[in-house]
């Protein structure tokens, strides 16, 4: 008991601190003593806790208009297009534009990296993909099914002068590294915003017990929508006084990209199965997903023995899989991994001034931990303890 009232006079001595001497420095959630869930992270609280993911982002700011970029998520070491994996797409609402999302429903395979950028970036990133794959794979290769997602930045970028190249593109996938994800205003999250702040890209990770599998679910989000922004069941957005139908005005329309990984052996049906469960993650943080919200997810795992081969390398195989009974570990993970991502993306982003001198302020950290003191959801990790 002591010991709880120590941490407790701790994170109070912290968040005056926060208080008193707000920097341009971000926090994660973790690093505020915000625990999502039961289940513990990987050893980076990234989707690159999923082994062989990787993540690249090329940001893109010029002048006093152009707040945009590209985001990589890249599934394996190896040539994606020889050795696809199995993928699964799933649209919570479907007010946005995402390349690939029509074969990947058909076939369940993801054959190019995942690459994350602008509404009107799309045709051009996907053109991007396109090309890196016919000069990657050295195959006379007659379809490619490029994969991008998006949403749109244009309040603080200057959307329409399409600035994204095919360099840029390579940029990103060459900078894509395991370990630790920058998050924030980075890569294809520069010019979001989120719940009337600065929002996004974050991520976040869960590993199951060995008894459950052992397996990594690992989770990376675009944020750009609104609604009431909840933490831990605090109403954050209520206290700070910026939140959806605040004097029947404010607009919550956006959109989220989410993108799940995990190394568990599953099957493009099981993998949507994990997709719809991300809403639930978003549901959490105050996301009503708005009509005007494009709200997409993909999930796809990089099990090597799941791995679906070019006809040209087709051997006869083997797949082993888990069965449904054993899913709903998972679930539980691809819901905390997605809530605590969205926190990440929000907490890490710094304030943006863009296009027609328009700015968005990245939310207050201090006032974010006097509330969540308030409401006493601080440290869940260490007041229940789980097995």
């Amino acid at each position: 008991m002591k010991v709880l009232f120590l941490l407790i006079f701790l994170q109070q001595i912290f968040t005056s601190i926060m208080l008193s001497q707000e920097s341009e420095r971000r926090y994660r959630a973790r690093e505020l003593g915000i625990a999502v869930g039961i289940l513990p992270t990987g050893k980076y609280n990234a989707i690159t806790d999923v082994k062989g993911v990787k993540v690249g982002h090329k940001t893109i700011i010029k002048g006093d208009s152009i707040r945009t970029g590209v985001t990589v998520i890249i599934p394996h070491e190896g040539d994606i297009f020889k050795e696809k994996v199995p993928c699964a797409f799933y649209a919570g609402n479907a007010f946005g534009k995402f390349v690939g999302s029509t074969q990947i429903e058909e076939l369940g395979e993801l054959e190019t990296p995942i690459a994350l950028t602008n509404t009107l970036a799309v045709p051009k990133v996907a053109d991007a993909l396109i090309q890196f794959t016919l000069e990657k794979s050295g195959m006379e290769i007659r379809s490619v099914n490029p994969v991008v997602g998006e949403t749109n930045d244009g309040y603080l970028n200057k959307i329409q002068d399409r600035v994204i190249t095919y360099q840029d593109v390579l940029d990103a996938i060459n900078s894509a590294s395991s370990g630790e994800v920058e998050e924030g205003s980075v890569g294809a999250g520069t010019g979001t915003i989120a719940f009337g702040w600065k929002g996004g890209i974050g991520t976040a990770s869960r590993v199951l017990p060995k008894n459950l599998g052992g397996w990594t679910v690992g989770v990376l989000v675009q944020t750009n929508f609104g609604g009431i922004l909840s933490i831990n069941g605090a109403p954050v957005g209520l206290e700070l006084g910026k939140f959806y139908l605040k004097n029947e005005l404010e607009k919550a329309d956006g959109s989220i990209i989410i993108v799940i990984a995990t190394d568990a052996p599953l099957m493009p049906n099981q993998l949507k199965r994990l997709a719809k469960r991300a809403m639930l993650g978003l549901a959490r943080t105050g996301s009503p997903s708005t009509n005007g919200s494009g709200d997409y997810v993909i999930a796809f795992s990089t099990n090597p023995d799941c791995r679906i081969k070019s006809i040209e390398d087709y051997q006869p195989q083997t797949i082993k899989v888990l069965p449904n009974f054993a899913l709903s570990p998972l679930f539980q993970a691809v819901v905390e991994a997605t809530e605590e991502a969205i926190y990440n993306s929000i907490l890490k982003a710094t304030t943006i001034t863009g296009y027609m001198g328009r700015k968005v302020e990245a939310i207050p950290i201090g006032k974010v931990l006097e509330i969540l003191n308030k409401y006493n959801v601080l440290n869940y990790d260490k007041k229940f303890k789980t097995k």
